[in-house]
């Protein structure tokens, strides 16, 4: 499956707000009539977007399976971000608030972690070329809408890109299991981002070394650690408790 497809209400609508010009075609399930779809249905054939009625296997075969709410969409590929966009997006915001991901290669992971940096107001989500999961149909389902509307931003150099933005005077957090303290003793106001390592592996050494502090989310059962994309939602919002 190419990562031209999208599929689900939430991913559908997403890209009808913000570009409706990337639609090719969409594909709807034949005799499906219900309250979210056909409205959504109704505003994709005002624009002259080719609508195909099909069988719920014809579906399932094109997204391989996954749950598409009755409804996919080949689309253009959306905007491409890289090191270069970042002074543009760190300009649209006085405290600018970006996630950093070292390593999440799931793209259920990814789809979770922009849903939840969208939620907490976060500018961007930096992620290395070479050690990420694309933003292919299952992460944009995952991320409900905003894998269309947050720039993922690829880098080429993740710890040349993070000096990068401590010259700008961005204060940058890794997460860290030997870290010293929580994040509920940390300083996670003004310009800031905030960097989640891979399950298991956490951040890699550079990453680390790169880091202004290191903070950890205090664990009192018997887990030693939790989903990365949990783990990114926790500090995402206490980062926007601190800043309200």
């Amino acid at each position: 499956m190419s990562n031209d497809m999208i599929f689900g209400i939430h991913a559908v609508k997403a890209v009808l707000a913000s570009d409706p010009v990337r639609f090719i075609e969409v594909f709807v399930l034949k005799g499906r009539e219900d309250d979210r779809l056909l409205p959504l249905i109704t505003e994709l054939q005002g624009l002259g977007i080719t609508i195909q009625e099909a069988g719920r296997k014809a579906l399932d075969d094109k997204v391989d399976g996954a749950s598409h709410q009755g409804i996919i969409a080949r689309v253009r590929p959306g905007k491409q971000y890289n090191e270069n966009n970042l002074d543009d997006l760190l300009a649209t915001q006085e405290n600018p608030l970006l996630l950093i991901l070292d390593g999440v290669t799931d793209p259920h992971n990814l789809g979770a972690c922009l849903r939840n940096a969208d939620a907490a107001g976060a500018v961007a989500v930096i992620v290395p070329k070479d050690r990420s999961a694309q933003l292919n149909a299952t992460a944009s389902k995952v991320a409900c809408g905003a894998a269309e509307i947050m720039p993922l931003v690829r880098v080429t150099n993740l710890a040349r890109t993070m000096r990068a933005l401590q010259d700008k005077g961005v204060w940058i957090v890794g997460t860290a299991g030997e870290a010293t303290h929580d994040i509920y003793h940390s300083k996670l106001t003004g310009p800031l981002a905030i960097v989640m390592g891979a399950e298991g592996e956490g951040m890699r050494r550079l990453t680390r070394e790169t880091c202004d502090d290191l903070i950890k989310i205090p664990m009192a059962g018997s887990v030693s650690s939790l989903n990365v994309s949990v783990a990114t939602g926790i500090c995402l919002f206490e980062a926007v408790r601190q800043r309200t």
